[in-house]
Order: structure tokens, then sequence, then C-alpha cells
């Protein structure tokens, strides 16, 4: 999906004039933001946000408008509703009666839940891979383009890029097993995990540590060596997790 979505009927005309328009006009993500053949409206807007989450882009605990949001996707505000309640379902926003609709701010309790469901999905994606024939390709350029794109983000001090490249990587090695549905799992959880990240007030300090363990993550990938790279993905992951939950997000 390369353009905002737009939804045919009640859709609203973008205007720069309303409240916090300004936040939005532009904003439509580019990597990961595909969503299904044939998909509705509102399963698009929730693309273009999962993926803008991914990218860093939602910040935890701002309010989103729907006017203003809705007029710079140009849809409708049913649309976008439909669209919110899937994402609340996902655990990225969440309604507050009588206030509106809101990025979640997570807790240490749901950075727990986070990072042990990724060991499940992230590892046994990988687990899956080394049993079974190699992985095509481009499915090891992906792990490859995204190390590359981390590093050299990192060399610029672009540490959003570096989150970004990250979640990219991660969504990658999960992606060696084939598996559609593992695939959309791991997006989802992965949503999750960048509000975490994107609430951190220095994302050096964040990424910056984990860049050795993308690179042999990536290295283990190239030479075909994926068993290996489970039990370093696993202990990575567990790492990863204690630090997200000594230092949670706060708004």
């Amino acid at each position: 999906m390369s353009t905002a979505p737009t939804s045919t009927t009640g859709a609203t005309s973008p205007g720069r004039g309303l409240p916090g328009a300004g936040r939005w006009h532009g904003v439509v993500p580019g990597d990961g933001a595909a969503s299904a053949p044939g998909a509705t409206a509102a399963e698009q807007v929730a693309a273009v946000l999962r993926a803008l989450a991914l990218e860093g882009g939602l910040r935890p605990g701002e309010q989103l408008s729907e006017q203003a949001l809705g007029a710079a996707l140009g849809v409708s505000r049913n649309t976008l509703r439909e669209a919110f309640r899937t994402l609340g379902e996902e655990g990225l926003v969440e309604h507050q009666p009588h206030r509106g609709v809101f990025v979640r701010l997570l807790r240490a309790d749901d950075l727990r839940d986070l990072w042990a469901l990724r060991e499940v999905l992230e590892c046994g994606a990988l687990e899956r891979a080394a049993a079974g024939t190699p992985p095509p390709p481009e499915a090891v350029g992906a792990v490859r383009t995204a190390r590359r794109r981390g590093e050299e983000a990192a060399t610029a001090g672009d540490w959003r890029t570096v989150g970004t490249a990250n979640m990219a990587l991660h969504a990658a090695l999960a992606a060696l097993a084939g598996s559609p549905r593992t695939d959309a799992a791991v997006r989802r959880l992965l949503a999750e995990v960048r509000l975490a990240f994107s609430a951190a007030p220095d994302p050096r300090a964040v990424h910056e540590p984990w860049l050795p363990a993308n690179a042999l993550l990536a290295e283990l990938v190239e030479e075909g060596r994926l068993a290996e790279a489970v039990p370093v993905l696993r202990e990575y992951l567990r790492a990863s997790g204690r630090s997200a939950v000594a230092s949670p997000p706060t708004a």
C-alpha cells in the first residue's frame, strides 16, 4: 500500500486548517503498510497506523483526533472508528470514555507479557525455519538489508531509523519460517513493542546496545546456521525484555 486509503462514502476532505491536522499531514508509512488484497477501507487504515507504530510514528499517550486523522487519510469517521476498534483489540490504542482514542502507554506487566510472547513466536519461527528446507535467498536478503539499514542509521545518528530497522530485522527473522500467519502475528506484536521504544527519552540508549546481537544473528542466518541462531535470539529477547521492564515508558 503506497498511498493513503480512501473511502468512497462519507469521506472527509483533507484540511490542513483542522486542529491537529499538521501532526498527520503527509503521514503515510512506507515499509510494512501493505494490506491484504480486497481489504476494506478500515483494514487499510489499520494497516497504515500499524505500520506507523512500527516506524516509531505514534507517541504513547497521545490522543488520536478523529477529525484531523480522518482528514489526513481521506476517510470517514465511521471507517476510522472501525480501524480503531481493530487496533484496540491488538493493544495499540485504547478508548477512554468521554475523552476519545489514545495510543496505549504500556506498563511493566504489558512489557513482560509482550516479551514472553515474542520469545514464543520469534524463537518458534526460527526453530521451524531451522528444521525445514533452507529459506529462499530473498528471505535471507531481508535480514541482511535490515541489519545494514540499522548500522547505516546508527553511523548517521538516526536512532529512530535504527529502531525501525530493528523491528524489520526481527520480522525478517520470523519470516524465515515461511508462515504468513506467523508473519502477521509478529508484525502486530512488534507494533506494540515499538510503542514502548517510542516513549523512551533516549532512543540511542535503547537501540545501540543491541546492534552487535543483530549483526550476529544476521551473520548466522547468512551462513545457514539457523539452529545456532535460535539460542542467540532467545537470550537476546530475554535480556532486552529485562531491560525494557526495568525502564517502563512514561507519558
